[in-house]
């Protein structure tokens, strides 16, 4: 008896990989719903506040400098190395190139552009609204900090919010944000959240940055994503026009010139025809100029043409009719009468 091997987790994998790539069906694009917009305003008003509290140099400030002189990098010396290395996964180009690497192969399995448009906004996005804000306030690190208890904000620093944890929320969220199954959405949504909060703590545990610029880091790159459904109307014509673009390639490389665009052609305006008046005098026609030469006239059978009544019976060569002599031809003259001769 024949049974059938019972496919492993493994197994199906590998046959998911072997299929053809194809297009889904059906893309899931996240739109801005109201609860979208109740997140993000709440998500813009805490990070104003955490921007607020540092510039009043407040109880955060007073915490930022206690957490500073604690230098948990020498409390717990022996997660030193392992920190190191888990500090990568914040970095804008190690995490950019793997990140980009598992969403190319999704946009050619899938055969769209959606998913690297979609890293290539975010990360846009990131460098605008972080690099803005670094630069403008202007806040020392705390390696770099010169008076003790001050917010030390406006002296050409760059580290306020913290790039490491917003690129990590960013990086990492937007496989969350591009999964296919709610599910799936919320696995990646949980790992992404552990993945960016041990990134801003690593970088507090080393002495790069503040806690209150981990604080600040996570507001500002949860607000990247959750703007991205505004995004996505501009990510669908960039899709359009690339693709238009490789169509237009591939026929140039061929040597096929694509059919130009059919112009349309304005109507000409005729001018109505005008009755002559009735005291005018009519036009003269004008001669016409014989100009041909005469054709030869052509004849449809020898000889006048008469009406059928007229036209002589003619008689096939070889005939077996036997003659009469009595008969007269009609229209002719009499001729006559053959002597008969026996045999």
């Amino acid at each position: 008896m024949r049974t059938e091997r019972n496919l492993t987790r493994l197994d199906r994998v590998f046959a998911r990989l072997d299929r053809e790539p194809e297009r889904p069906a059906h893309i899931d694009v996240p739109k801005m719903s109201r609860h979208r917009v109740v997140l993000f305003t709440a998500t813009l008003a805490f990070y104003l506040a955490i921007v607020w509290a540092v510039v009043i140099t407040s109880w955060l400030v007073r915490l930022d400098w206690q957490v500073m002189f604690f230098r948990p990098y020498q409390q717990w010396s022996g997660i030193h190395w392992f920190v190191d290395y888990y500090v990568v996964l914040g970095q804008r180009g190690p995490t950019a190139v793997m990140v980009a690497a598992w969403l190319g192969w999704r946009s050619w399995r899938q055969h769209t552009l959606r998913p690297l448009l979609t890293l290539g906004a975010s990360l846009l996005l990131l460098n605008i609204t972080v690099g803005a804000a670094k630069l403008g306030m202007g806040r020392l690190g705390p390696h770099y900090a010169t008076v003790i208890g001050s917010n030390e904000m406006g002296l050409g620093g760059d580290i306020f919010p913290s790039g490491h944890t917003a690129n990590a929320v960013v990086t990492w969220g937007i496989l969350a944000y591009l999964a296919s199954t709610p599910r799936a959405r919320r696995w990646l949504s949980a790992a992404s959240a552990v993945t960016s909060l041990g990134v801003g703590m690593s970088t507090v545990y080393l002495g790069t940055h503040w806690l209150s610029d981990v604080l600040l880091g996570w507001a500002a790159g949860l607000l990247i994503l959750l703007a991205l459904p505004w995004c996505e109307p501009f990510i669908a014509r960039a899709e359009t026009w690339l693709f238009d673009l490789r169509d237009r390639w591939r026929a140039r490389a061929s040597g096929t010139v694509p059919l130009p665009a059919p112009v349309p052609v304005a109507p000409v305006a005729l001018k109505p025809r005008t009755a002559p008046a009735e005291d005018a005098p009519a036009p003269e026609r004008e001669p016409v100029s014989s100009a041909r030469s005469p054709r030869a006239p052509i004849h449809l059978a020898p000889g006048p043409h008469t009406a059928r009544s007229e036209r002589t019976p003619v008689t096939p060569a070889g005939s077996r009719r036997p003659q009469h002599p009595e008969r007269q031809p009609r229209g002719g003259a009499p001729q006559p009468a053959r002597p008969l001769t026996g045999g």
